[in-house]
């Protein structure tokens, strides 16, 4: 089962399973998702009723998730949750889910949960994004990794969406297609010829359930050239990036007839790293070439993440004071003669001079 938090993450858990549950603090969000199955709403005390979201407010999202804790708790079980770190409410609803996985005891292999977090991308979206994706990796997310408590955490980028101008929704539609390559792979070892190595469901459950960072990529496998350099050359562009490998899990397919000992490589480079993958080879009549599907996981720590953040934080901030700067108007000194201008007003209004004698009594001439 899939649970989509929020507006960004319900879109996309929608996208990829059609029996989703979509969470969310507004009654109108909600019904604007396409597909998807059962909708939770998580109550908010407003007099406005529950139409206008969390407004970008955390605040307000981790509010609402105490009228649906129990309910959410138990539905993450073993499933995969999808939110966004910048807005209110996927960020706010996660923090108070997370907070209450830290909290719980050691939590069996088959009911980690995974999770899928969309990142904004700093440098052209909104400061209340960039802070609270901040606080959301340095707390909530944080505590939940040095738990031990979650499984597996795709940290979802938003670079190339902005850079290279996509629409949210085929975005989202590239972000599921590549997920569900990745979780594929279980599917496709039940399916081909094996020909080396196994990954079984089993095998890739427990992969998914450890609390590290996932980054998982896709290439067209040449044998003839280092691995390394194809590994880094196709580094998956709708994720962060990502540090040493801590553990590896591939998929190698191969063509009907092609050399099933291909993968050898692969596992040398590995070897090389101190990581020993978990791997298969299978036979895929449909490829004309070879296909390698790659996990990594990885444990950077959240804090380093967020000083990529910070220090694209103050860089927007440097911009807006030298712009407010460059902007300032000058305001020369005005030199008026009091007496004259008063005179002046006197002539216009037909007022006596009486009101001449006034102002020099007051000081004011």
């Amino acid at each position: 089962m899939t649970i989509g938090i929020g507006g960004a993450g319900s879109k996309i858990a929608a996208k990829l399973d059609s029996q989703a549950v979509l969470v969310n603090v507004s009654e109108t969000e909600l019904n604007k998702v396409p597909g998807g199955a059962r909708r939770i709403l998580a109550s908010v005390h407003a007099a406005h009723g529950q139409f206008r979201g969390s407004r970008k407010n955390p605040q307000i999202g981790h509010d609402a998730y105490q009228s649906v804790r129990r309910e959410l708790l138990e539905l993450v079980r073993g499933n995969m949750v999808f939110c966004s770190s910048g807005g209110g409410t996927g960020n706010g609803i996660a923090t108070g889910l997370l907070q209450d996985l830290s909290k719980v005891g050691d939590i069996n292999t088959a009911d980690k949960t995974f999770f899928g977090i969309i990142l904004p991308y700093a440098k052209l979206e909104s400061n209340e994004f960039v802070n609270n994706t901040i606080e959301f990796l340095t707390g909530p997310l944080a505590e939940a990794i040095d738990s031990g408590n979650t499984g597996n955490i795709v940290l979802f980028n938003n670079k190339k969406k902005f850079e290279e101008k996509i629409s949210e929704d085929r975005y989202n539609q590239l972000l599921v297609d590549s997920l569900k390559l990745f979780l594929s792979i279980p599917d496709k070892n039940d399916v081909y010829r094996l020909l080396d190595g196994h990954i079984d469901h089993e095998d890739f459950a427990l992969f998914i359930s450890k609390p590290y960072f996932n980054h998982f990529t896709f290439l067209d496998y040449d044998p003839a050239k280092p691995f390394g350099e194809q590994l880094d050359a196709n580094s998956n562009p709708l994720l962060l990036e990502p540090e040493a490998a801590i553990e590896a899990l591939f998929l190698l397919e191969v063509p009907r007839g092609g050399d099933p000992t291909i993968f050898y490589n692969i596992l040398q480079y590995f070897s090389d790293k101190n990581v020993s993958p978990i791997y298969s080879v299978v036979e895929n009549p449909d490829r004309q070439k070879p296909f390698l599907t790659v996990a990594q996981l990885y444990s950077r720590k959240p804090a380093e993440l967020v000083d990529d953040f910070n220090r694209i934080t103050e860089q927007h901030v440097q911009a807006k004071v030298k712009k407010s700067l460059d902007q300032n108007v000058v305001l020369h000194k005005l030199d008026v003669n009091m007496e004259q201008e008063a005179r002046r007003a006197v002539k216009q209004r037909g007022d006596t001079e009486d009101v001449l004698a006034t102002l020099r009594r007051l000081g004011k001439l």
